[in-house]
């Protein structure tokens, strides 16, 4: 059976969104592999084996259109509360936290956006989200 191992996005500026990662999320960098027309960062935090890879294009001076075929990229935390004041007390400007119900299913979440306008749910940890 296959195993998610990464997730991939570009990004102009490496450094901001490698300080923007390990700030916001703990993912500190785990590879960094340069070749001639681009660099690929593998980002990994402690928890688990999944990576974001960010690839920088070099020379790319405009930003990225996202599109509306990307959605967005998920995480858990064990006190969402405490994140989003943790990440609003960092300046990096969370959106408000919100519930989703559907029968029995319970979330609480929030999102952040990243320098290249990627957003990041950070939900609460537990049930499905465990």
């Amino acid at each position: 059976m296959a195993r998610p191992i990464h997730q991939m996005i570009r990004v102009r500026d490496e450094a901001a969104s490698c300080a923007f990662y390990e700030r916001a999320f703990g993912l500190g960098v785990a590879q960094r592999l340069e070749f001639d027309d681009f660099v690929l960062v593998y980002l990994r935090g402690d928890e688990g084996p999944f990576e974001v890879e960010l690839t920088v294009n070099k020379g790319r001076e405009e930003p990225y259109e996202l599109g509306d075929g990307y959605g967005h990229l998920a995480v858990s935390v064990d006190d969402l509360d405490a994140e989003h004041a943790r990440l609003s007390d960092a300046g990096l400007d969370p959106k408000p936290v919100k519930d989703m119900r559907n029968g029995d299913f319970t979330a609480r979440y929030f999102f952040v956006t990243d320098p290249d306008g990627y957003a990041i749910e950070v939900l609460q940890r537990g049930g499905r989200f465990a």
